[in-house]
């Protein structure tokens, strides 16, 4: 034991250690350790420790618990009250346990080498606050390959970027409660990338994306050219249920004809319909069938002649290479979305492959057919709805594909959800990265849980505590996982909440405005 006198001035000494947070108490191992702070502390703070004298460990802060001696087990008011005065009195009373998990050496670490110490540290090691300077050549890296994406979550001086090149190899996921900066993310991810310039493909199912604004960005209508489906794929998008087999049949035998996909100057609709009355008039069983049909086939022109364009060229010619593309799917119901999302991304798989082909055809006739000579990043939103767990899609089949192949062939995929829990397991375990947000459901935590081995029991308790624009990054897209405030787009309007009571008060006004304004042009005697 010390002397009074030496012990006092010892722990003197500690606090006025600059950056001190506390000592490491209890059982130590080389990937965790718990230290008693002198305050609390908050999730995604980054600590110091020594071990052996010399070599220094970086730590993350994954939780804080604060416990009070006097106002434990406290069984009514009045002793609450007398519990509290006793705490504020007594300076021992309060006590802060910090769990801390190990990310690496810090030497190491600003090579980008992880690796764990060999020796944990001892109790009694001290905890000092991260560097700033250090945690700058950990998450600020000068190299062209990465791209700020927002700052740290506890010291917002240290700038964080990602890794393009892993996003664009090894595919990302971004998780979130609704209004929690999802699209936010995409945005600022899809400027940086327009500003390189990169190939970028955003499916836009809820127009939320037409707000960006930049010379390098390419607003794209989606279509479907109904020439270049198949009968089952054709009857998906015109809404023929998959029960009714007679309507099916029908409409196969009225599709699967090559005069009404090859002859481009003939009209479609027209020669579909002659088609499926001649059905009708021949096999007299089937009339009340085909006549269903038809109206099918003109219900269809009347509400989607935006959207199916039978004279239309490739679709995909559309995107542009170096761009930022977004593709305004509004107008789509969701089975048409589907269809034409599992057509682009297909198309878009295909294009890479052929650029890389090694076979024997000249390279001037590859050259004409190719749209795409560098990586292309797609993202699809909703992916809950189009990449579903029990259920069997074509943009799902499409889209596992390329989570498989996208790396070789330079396609990369980032799916974005609010219900992880709906999502296909194989496809979200095969995203190399993950942007994770606020998430409360146990079902989704847990699905997180088991599609990444970066995240543990500990950071999954703290994600219902994140705020909007607040994120954990883990994965080969950073150095290290990370609890990153996210830049904000400026310019983003649509995804934010709307405001009922203002939009009210706006309407109602406008509608006095435009009533004033009317009545100027009327004779006064002809007003009541």
């Amino acid at each position: 034991m010390l002397e009074n006198v030496d012990k006092s001035t010892y722990l003197s000494q500690l606090s006025i250690k600059k950056d001190l947070l506390g000592v490491v108490i209890g059982v130590t191992n080389t990937g965790y350790v718990l230290f008693e702070g002198k305050e609390p502390i908050g999730l995604g703070e980054y600590v110091i420790i020594t071990i052996n004298d010399k070599k220094q460990i970086l730590g993350v802060v994954e939780s804080c618990f604060i416990k009070s001696d006097a106002l434990e087990d406290i069984s009514n008011y009045q002793e609450a009250l007398e519990s509290k005065i006793v705490a504020e009195i007594n300076k021992r009373d309060k006590s802060f346990k910090i769990n801390v998990k190990i990310l690496g050496l810090l030497d190491l670490l600003k090579q980008s080498k992880v690796i764990l110490p060999e020796i944990p540290p001892l109790p009694g090691t001290e905890v000092f606050r991260a560097n700033k300077e250090d945690l700058k050549e950990i998450f600020n890296p000068e190299d062209e390959s990465w791209l700020k994406i927002g700052t740290l979550l506890r010291n917002n001086h240290v700038n964080v970027k990602i890794n393009v090149n892993k996003l664009a190899t090894r595919h990302l996921g971004i998780l979130a409660m609704t209004g929690m900066g999802k699209s936010n993310l995409v945005s600022v991810i899809a400027k940086s990338i327009s500003e390189i310039p990169g190939t970028m493909v955003i499916f836009d199912y809820h127009d939320e994306y037409r707000f960006l604004s930049g010379d390098n960005i390419n607003f794209v209508q989606a279509q479907i050219n109904p020439r270049l489906l198949t009968a089952e794929k054709f009857a998906e998008v015109i809404e023929i249920r998959d029960n009714a087999d007679i309507q099916n049949s029908i409409l196969l035998k009225a599709f699967d004809n090559d005069d009404l996909k090859k002859k481009i100057e003939d009209n479609f609709w027209d020669f579909l319909e002659n088609n499926i009355k001649e059905i009708g008039i021949k096999e007299k069983r089937f009339t009340t069938s085909a006549e269903r049909v038809s109206d099918k086939i003109k219900e269809a022109r009347r509400r989607f002649n935006n959207i199916l364009i039978p004279n239309s060229f490739d679709p995909v010619s559309h995107i542009k290479e170096g761009k930022l593309n977004i593709i305004n799917l509004i107008e789509f119901t969701e089975k048409q979305a589907n269809v034409a999302i599992a057509f682009y991304l297909e198309s878009i798989l295909y294009q890479r492959k052929i650029s890389k082909t090694k076979n024997t055809q000249s390279k001037n006739n590859i050259e004409k057919q190719i749209l795409f000579h560098s990586p292309v990043i797609v993202v699809i939103e909703e992916a809950h709805v189009f990449i579903p767990k029990n259920e069997n899609t074509d943009t799902k089949y499409i889209a596992s594909k390329v989570a498989r192949e996208g790396r070789k062939f330079g396609v990369g995929l980032i799916i974005v959800s609010q219900r992880p829990r709906s999502l296909d397991p194989n496809v979200l375990s095969q995203m190399g990265s993950l942007s994770i947000m606020k998430i409360v459901q146990q079902e989704d935590q847990s699905q997180i849980w088991s599609a990444s081995e970066a995240i543990n029991a500990k950071i999954i308790e703290q994600l219902p505590s994140l705020n909007p624009g607040e994120a954990l990054f883990v994965g080969q897209w950073v150095n290290l996982p990370s609890f990153i405030k996210i830049d904000e787009i400026k310019e983003r309007t649509i995804g934010k909440d709307p405001e009922p009571v203002k939009e009210w008060k706006n309407t109602l006004t406008n509608k006095e405005l435009s009533i004033e304004d009317s009545q100027s042009y009327i004779r006064e005697e002809y007003i009541d």
